[in-house]
């Protein structure tokens, strides 16, 4: 007998541990190797992580589709592993190493240093992993990966010297974002720009032989590295200036005045200094006037003179001094000098390093760079041919967008962990790419020293090849000949350019195709305010505190439940208690049924079942399973969902138990053993139905009520719709039946809150209901209606019509009668005020987002709290109508 109270703790740890025991969630399973395969790689979480609720998201949807489609039949693989995440791990590690007091980086060497790392990864790596199996996330474990393995670094090797081969990759001096607390470039994903309240810095410049411009900056001591002042070709007001010169303050160096697009002539004074080696606007303007670019601040964001030249007394002065402390002299020296004209305050964006929170520094420097604007003529036409589709649609153009107007990748990065570059240099400077030191000393000849590059790759390089470098690549293994390219990828829009493209790239660059067919986007998940969770605001949400307070099902199928197609997801706990309610239903209904004697039953027929009560659950049971399965094939997760849910709770839980009740408790009888059949067989459906979003609870009431082992419904053939179907989807009226009860539910609800005087009368009493043809039409189902909405049938009309309340059902008129005066007229003015008001704020939601400068001024998420009221007050304004209609309004 199943316990009395629902108590997912009781279970989900347990059954975890035997899933993972038995293999059952591997992909080869005994007689599937001719099987379809269906595949998807885990997207990799750093090894440093833990997991936080976005990761819960998508994780529960690739569970969904992999649970799906093994029960199928389909060899799935879901390839887990994680990222070595190469900021962020070593940052770990040296903080740990400060926290301990021991030695720093430089100190130990790289040597010890990784391995160190290692050490640290063996130790504390799998905490992620260890939270996925708290998901429930059905990954073959077995084959995780890691992409510092042999394997893939076999494979990251590979990849750069094929790249190096065919001119793909480069060394250059371009401008990088250069973070000077690690000291290293960072990719655009680790840059997050913040609001800084700062001031706009105006300067006077004296042009050679008089006059003079004034430049605004935000950032006046890169003035030190000032090359041009660029004005805009048709601004009038420096028209004469262009092509003379001005001496740069402090410096005193001689400058030229260059007509340039960039500078917006409506901004600050319409004269922009510009400093190619600091900035990447006045690095391209640099590129067109051939302009020099020196630097002035080192790798740690210290001034340095080193390329600018030394000079007076105060410009000497700053060598070696912090940036902002170097700005802090600048400004007072341009006062004194009476070179600074004006200070207005100023808050702008700047970006900032996500991991250090110190200001990004755009620096110039030699690094690798992959020619990505070549690698991705493949990836587009893929998305242009339909070889890969974005679900929703609209992602194709983000994709486009960036993909079209690719920069060069910058892949070196300044550290020590990750893949150290396979390169190899030579005294005089030539470069040796190589998969080996020995192939590269081969390669440069017997004698000449080498010397390894000491930077490592972006981590991004070797994630891109994770679709195929996890199944072996580059040897031709079975996995990859099966499961290679994969079916589906499901990722946030944010990552749209920083992985998923690089993986398209990669994949037709290496294997020759796409690395999969579907890319699932879906939105952030933010709180129920629309505000994007951060430990700031105090609004973060741990997936494992949910977890623990409702369970893992409950907060899958919350998720699942909200993930409309692209949109961002709402989160409220209130949701999670309502799915915490809804297993709780499932767990008592299921109970009620073994208390009535109903079990998992093989000998049952279903063309034996002709009771209309049987008959109707088992064709609404064929319904849900054929929607469900529509809804995941399609990556609507929030219809599979809403329609699992409305099934299960709606249909068999509220009303197929409710008007079996009189027959489970009769005698035994055969409408009973029908009814006892259909039962079995629609619970069971129900489990097989929602284990993909709700694995924990089904598998325990499947192996609990005898359907079979808990180990077993993970592998459990997924419900078939039987191709022959009764010819009544309305079997005996009960759908018409349930209609009428609803609404008069419904109607008496209405008038007990709109006649208070009668309130109790309307909600308590059982009530008389008369129409034309009721008996008849009500047929079998009399004793079911009287019973669900405590009224009594009639055909003649019943009482004083104005005491009386109409309701229609089927295009025909009923009256209930309370014995009672009703101010029909009095309610129904109250009522049309309601509608007023509400047609009011429609009609102003409506013209808002009509408003064509709203729409593009508005932050995302205020447009879409906007569309969720428009939704809601129509929702609102038609439930209301519906109650004017029923006081015959």
């Amino acid at each position: 007998m199943l316990d009395k109270t629902f108590d997912p703790t009781s279970f989900e740890t347990a059954l975890y541990e035997r899933w993972e025991a038995s293999g059952c969630f591997n992909a080869g399973q005994p007689g599937r190797e001719k099987a379809d395969p269906f595949t998807i790689v885990i997207p990799p979480p750093n090894v440093t992580g833990s997991l936080h609720i976005g990761h819960a998201l998508n994780n529960t949807l690739q569970d969904v589709m992999v649970r799906y489609h093994r029960m199928k039949g389909d060899d799935t693989l879901w390839m887990p592993g994680t990222d070595h995440a190469g900021i962020a791990t070593q940052m770990v590690v040296e903080r740990q190493l400060a926290q301990t007091q021991q030695p720093g980086r430089r100190e130990l060497g790289r040597e010890e240093f990784l391995r160190r790392v290692w050490a640290w990864k063996a130790e504390s790596g799998g905490t992620i992993t260890r939270q996925l199996r708290r998901l429930g996330a059905s990954v073959d474990w077995p084959r995780e990966r890691f992409t510092m393995d042999e394997g893939l670094s076999k494979a990251v090797i590979e990849v750069f010297v094929r790249l190096h081969r065919d001119g793909l990759i480069y060394r250059d001096t371009r401008l990088v974002n250069w973070d000077p607390v690690f000291q290293t470039a960072i990719s655009d994903l680790e840059v997050e720009s913040r609001e800084v309240k700062g001031s706009l810095w105006h300067i006077r410049y004296p042009v050679e032989g008089g006059g003079e411009i004034v430049v605004a900056t935000t950032r006046p001591e890169t003035m030190l590295a000032d090359t041009a002042v660029a004005v805009h070709p048709e601004d009038e007001r420096y028209a004469a200036l262009v092509g003379k010169h001005v001496i740069l303050p402090i410096t005193g160096r001689r400058i030229p005045i260059v007509a340039d697009a960039y500078s917006d002539p409506e901004k600050g004074t319409g004269a922009v200094k510009i400093t190619p080696a600091h900035d990447f606007n006045d690095f391209e303007v640099g590129r067109r006037h051939s302009l020099g670019s020196p630097s002035m601040l080192d790798a740690e964001g210290r001034v340095t003179l080193a390329e600018i030249g030394r000079g007076s007394d105060f410009l000497n002065s700053l060598d070696g001094l912090d940036r902002f402390e170097a700005r802090k002299r600048i400004v007072a020296e341009l006062e004194a000098t009476e070179a600074l004209v004006l200070v207005e305050p100023h808050t702008h964006q700047v970006p900032h390093g996500d991991r250090s929170g110190v200001p990004i520094e755009p620096r110039l420097t030699m690094q690798w760079y992959v020619d990505a604007a070549t690698l991705a003529q493949k990836p587009i036409e893929a998305v242009e041919t339909g070889r890969v589709k974005f679900e929703p649609k609209l992602f194709e153009n983000t994709f486009f967008a960036w993909m079209r107007d690719i920069q060069p990748w910058c892949v070196s990065r300044q550290l020590w962990w990750g893949h150290q570059i396979p390169a190899w240099y030579a005294p005089d400077g030539q470069v040796f790419v190589a998969r080996s030191e020995a192939e590269a000393q081969e390669l440069a000849g017997a004698g000449v020293a080498l010397t390894r590059d000491p930077d490592v790759l972006d981590t991004w390089f070797s994630s891109a090849l994770w679709p195929f470098s996890t199944l072996g690549w580059p040897e031709q293994t079975p996995a990859l000949d099966k499961h290679y390219p994969t079916n589906v990828l499901v990722t946030g829009f944010d990552i749209i350019f920083f992985w998923v493209a690089r993986m398209m790239m990669m994949g037709e660059y290496c294997t020759g195709v796409a690395p999969f067919s579907t890319v699932v986007i879906h939105g952030l998940v933010r709180d129920e305010k629309g505000q994007k969770m951060s430990k700031s605001k105090g609004n973060v949400m741990d997936p494992l505190e949910l977890i623990d307070a409702y369970g893992a099902d409950a907060v899958r199928f919350t998720l699942c439940a909200l993930a409309s197609p692209g949109r961002d997801i709402k989160l409220a706990k209130q949701r999670m208690e309502g799915y915490r309610a809804f297993a709780t239903k499932i767990w008592n209904a299921a109970r009620f049924l073994e208390m009535n004697g109903i079990a998992p039953d093989p000998a049952w027929k279903r063309e034996d079942a002709t009771a209309p009560l049987a008959r109707w659950i088992l064709e609404k049971t064929d319904a849900a399973v054929a929607s469900a399965a529509a809804s995941i094939e399609a990556f609507r997760f929030d219809d599979y969902a809403s329609g699992a849910y409305a099934f299960t709770w709606g249909t068999f839980c509220d009303w197929f138990i409710e008007l079996a009740k009189p027959t489970l408790s009769g005698e035994a009888t055969d409408e009973q053993a029908q009814v006892k059949g259909a039962a079995q067989y629609a619970l069971g459906t129900i489990l097989k139905l929602l284990h993909p979003v709700m694995p924990y609870i089904t598998a325990e009431l499947w192996e609990k009520l005898g359907y079979g082992d808990a180990v077993g419904l993970v592998t459990a053939e997924w419900p078939a719709v039987p191709a022959f179907a009764t010819e009544d989807l309305n079997a005996g009226g009960i759908d018409w039946a349930i209609g009428f009860i609803e609404d008069i539910r419904a109607t008496r609800g209405e008038f007990a809150r709109l006649d208070p005087a009668n309130a109790k009368a309307w909600l308590g009493a059982t009530l008389p209901i008369s129409g034309p043809g009721l008996l008849a039409q009500a047929g079998g189902n009399a004793g079911a209606i009287a019973r669900l909405a405590k009224v009594t049938l009639g055909d003649a009309a019943t009482g004083d019509a104005a005491q009386c309340a109409q309701m229609v059902h089927g295009g025909a008129l009923y009256l209930i009668s309370v014995g009672a005066p009703i101010d029909v007229a009095g309610a129904s003015k109250a009522k049309r005020k309601d509608i007023e008001k509400l047609e009011k704020d429609l009609a102003s939601t409506e013209a808002r987002l009509a408003n064509a400068d709203f729409v593009t001024r508005a932050k995302p998420e205020v447009l879409e709290e906007m569309h969720e009221r428009k939704r809601a007050l129509g929702e609102k304004l038609g439930m209301e109508k519906g109650v004017l209609e029923r006081l015959g309004g």
